[in-house]
């Protein structure tokens, strides 16, 4: 079966921001008030805490800052931003810049940099850059293509709760692409997958059913329900 293997690429890059750990107090109050649109509340919580010298929250302000720009379409402000932060180890950061160096917004499309920046952010947990990262292998940009590192990355991502890799795994299953064909194991990713609210895994759980036995639906089921994520990540 064919599936879509890119999410949309605004998302991804907003869903860096805000995607790290936060303390408790106004900072859990801006990241809810940012992913609400309310930037205006957002930034009015974080601006003090900033001032005062809390480098989550100017780290957040910052990112914040950031995903606005690109939504306006103002990438090099974009890249402006996030590059220092990037460079001083931060990991939204880092997955930031390399969202923005594989699609070429405010800089010129390099994959070895972009693979660089994902692999640094990756390293420490971000999912989101594990996501990328299956795509880039699984696309063959700038990378060799190789299906099994793909799933690989995927299966990372997808073990900490980001859906859309949860998705694509059960594609990789579906189709016996880096890993062993196999029904049950794509149903269930996609189950998962669709409980977290991704809208393409429910059409795809659909498809994959009707060339299932009601036994290895009743199995997959099972193990969708029983499944726990690693970790999740504050903004899927």
């Amino acid at each position: 079966m064919n599936r879509t293997f890119k999410a949309a690429v605004a998302a991804l890059i907003l869903g860096v921001t805000f995607a790290g750990p936060l303390t408790a107090g106004q900072l859990e109050d801006a990241a809810a008030a940012y992913l609400k649109g309310d930037y205006a509340k957002a930034t009015r919580l974080l601006r003090p805490l900033a001032e005062q010298g809390n480098a989550d929250a100017q780290a957040h302000l910052t990112l914040m800052d950031v995903a606005v720009a690109y939504r306006k379409g103002d990438y090099g402000t974009a890249v402006r931003l996030v590059q220092p932060l990037a460079e001083q180890g931060n990991v939204d950061a880092q997955a930031c810049l390399a969202f923005l160096y594989a699609n070429g917004d405010g800089v010129p499309q390099d994959y070895e940099t972009a693979l660089g920046w994902y692999l640094k952010a990756a390293a420490q947990g971000n999912a989101i850059a594990q996501y990328n990262l299956g795509d880039m292998y699984r696309e063959g940009e700038g990378v060799p293509a190789d299906n099994s590192a793909a799933a690989s990355w995927y299966r990372k991502a997808a073990e900490q709760g980001y859906a859309p890799a949860q998705n694509n795994l059960g594609v990789m299953y579906d189709n016996g692409e880096g890993v062993g064909q196999d029904d049950v194991s794509a149903y269930m990713w996609f189950s998962v997958a669709a409980a977290n609210g991704f809208k393409e895994a429910v059409r795809n759980r659909n498809m994959a059913a009707r060339h299932m036995t009601p036994e290895q639906v009743a199995e997959a089921q099972k193990l969708a329900r029983e499944w726990k994520p690693t970790s999740t990540p504050a903004q899927r």
